[in-house]
This record gives structure tokens, C-alpha cells and sequence, in this order.
């Protein structure tokens, strides 16, 4: 089967799987335009961005390097699965860290954070410019144009599935933490890729919640990044609550496209009382 449909069956999965143990359509705490947000989003960076940047960079590569296509092709599989997880995995990793350090970047993923609830809805939810300057996109489309086109398809598969987990309110990792025959198994298991404990931990919403690190635990497949970088957090438990600590409130369409679209307050912008009231008042217009 085709990798591109292999993916969004394994995404309405764990659609189903919250369709039927949880509140999928109508999220707690969800707020009006966030249904839109993950629309959009989803559709653009599936449906256009991210096949727009893997031809992109592949053709490119073509142009500037053209005796190089398929030069990595006769590598082993190990190597080329450590050349992706590089190429691709780590690299996603700075970039979503830095995407919490600079507050220009900070403005295209804050969308991603402004769901104030864990669900597989929530994975694309992103502003549509944050995965057009993703480094490790293009990355990807020069490796495949390198020759690693065989493992990547096997790669990505892999990789989403754990991603979409991670961010799904179904807590596959449940029964590892709630059975201490299974701790051994899971201290390897969450050390090595984002399970929905440790990346939960990341969308928790206030710093004083002993579960909550979102200033870390940043790593897409490999949590393994955070350990060897210094930003994790383990704690086999969930924040109380999802979302952005004292930031104004941010519109639909500046979540979509900002800065092209904008509120009257950055979307890194602490509130203050009275500019709290009058954001709350004009995101609500």
C-alpha cells in the first residue's frame, strides 16, 4: 500500500480510537475557530505545503548537484535510517526548540499550542508559513533526491504514527505506567521516543504543574534528543490542564497567518489586566 494513504489511515485510527472513548469533536475548553485552525492547517501543509517543498527541494537538488542523484542509494539500511533520523528527526528538534526560544518563530507555532486540549486534531495545527521554512522538510527532499527514497517512505510512516500517539488523547502508554511489571519495558520505551506522558508534558499549560515542561521535552520521533540535549522531563504524568500561560489571546486567522494577519497584541505577549479585556473583546467580534 502507498505510504500517502498508509498515513491517513493510521490518522483516522486515532481519530476513531477518541471518536469512541472521548469528546473528539466538541474538545474541553475547545474555543470558537480552533475547528477551523486545525482544517486549514491540516489540509494546507498535507495537501500543499509539504508535497510543494519535497519537489521543491528534490528538484533544486537536481539543479545544483545533478551527478549526485541516487549517490546514497547503495548505503546500508542502517546508515540510512541514521542519515534520516539526522537529517530529518534531529534537525525538526532545534528547530521546534528554537521555535520556543525566538519569539518571531514563537508566533508561527504558537498556534500549535493554543488548543487547550491533547487530541490527534491537534498534530498539523500549526500557523501555514511555520512548515513552509522547516529545515528539515527540505532536508528530506534533498536525501530522497540523494537516494534514500526506499527508507523514507517506511521512515515517515513510522514516524507519524508515533507522533500522531504522542499527541492523541488515547494514552496508549496507560497500562506501562499504571503496571510495574511493564516499568522496566518503559523506561527504554519513553526514553527513546515521545510517548503521550512525556509529550504531554510539553503542551501542559502551567509552569508550576510538577508535569509540565513546555520550555522542553521537544523531540518529534526521538525523545532520545532531549536526553542527549538536556530538555526533558520525565514524570509518568499528565498536566491538569493544555494550552499558553499568560499570553493575550489570538485570533483564528493571526494563528493561521500571522504576521501577515494580525491582532493587536504579539502572539508572545504577556497580558496585562486591561489589554487582556479589550484582546478578549475583539477575538470575540
Amino acid at each position: 500500500m502507498d505510504y500517502k494513504l498508509i498515513i491517513p489511515l493510521i490518522f483516522l485510527g486515532f481519530a476513531l480510537a477518541e471518536i469512541i472513548s472521548s469528546r473528539f469533536f466538541s474538545q474541553p475548553d475547545e474555543e470558537k475557530g480552533d475547528k477551523w485552525v486545525e482544517i486549514i492547517s491540516t489540509l494546507m501543509l498535507t495537501g500543499v505545503t509539504q508535497p510543494f517543498i519535497l519537489v521543491s527541494a528534490m528538484y533544486l537538488s537536481g539543479q545544483v548537484a545533478p551527478t549526485y542523484a541516487g549517490s546514497l542509494a547503495e548505503l546500508a539500511i542502517g546508515f540510512k535510517i541514521l542519515i534520516l533520523l539526522i537529517g530529518d528527526d534531529m534537525m525538526q528538534y532545534w528547530w521546534h526548540r528554537a521555535s520556543h526560544t525566538f519569539p518571531f518563530l514563537y508566533g508561527l507555532h504558537r498556534a500549535h499550542h493554543n488548543g487547550n486540549y491533547m487530541s490527534i486534531r491537534i498534530v498539523y495545527r500549526n500557523n501555514i508559513l511555520y512548515y513552509s521554512l522547516m529545515p528539515s522538510l527540505w532536508i528530506s527532499g534533498v536525501l530522497i533526491y540523494l537516494g534514500l527514497a526506499d527508507i523514507y517512505i517506511y521512515y515517515v510512516v513510522v514516524k507519524m504514527s508515533v507522533i500522531f500517539g504522542a499527541h492523541s488523547n488515547v494514552r496508549w502508554d496507560k497500562p506501562f505506567i499504571e503496571h510495574a511489571w511493564l516499568s522496566p519495558i518503559y523506561w527504554v520505551l519513553e526514553r527513546t521516543i515521545s510517548t503521550p506522558a512525556t509529550h504531554a508534558a510539553h503542551h501542559g499549560k502551567y509552569a508550576d504543574d510538577p508535569a509540565t515542561n513546555y520550555k522542553g521535552n521537544f523531540g518529534n520521533l526521538l525523545f532520545f534528543w532531549d536526553i542527549l540535549f538536556g530538555t526533558t522531563k520525565i514524570t509518568r504524568t499528565y498536566p491538569k490542564e493544555y494550552g499558553v500561560e499568560n499570553l493575550a489571546p489570538m485570533s483564528a486567522k493571526a494563528q493561521l497567518l500571522w504576521p501577515i494577519l494580525q491582532d493587536e497584541t504579539s502572539p508572545a505577549e504577556e497580558i496585562t489586566p486591561a489589554k487582556s479585556l479589550k484582546t478578549s473583546n475583539a477575538a470575540a467580534e
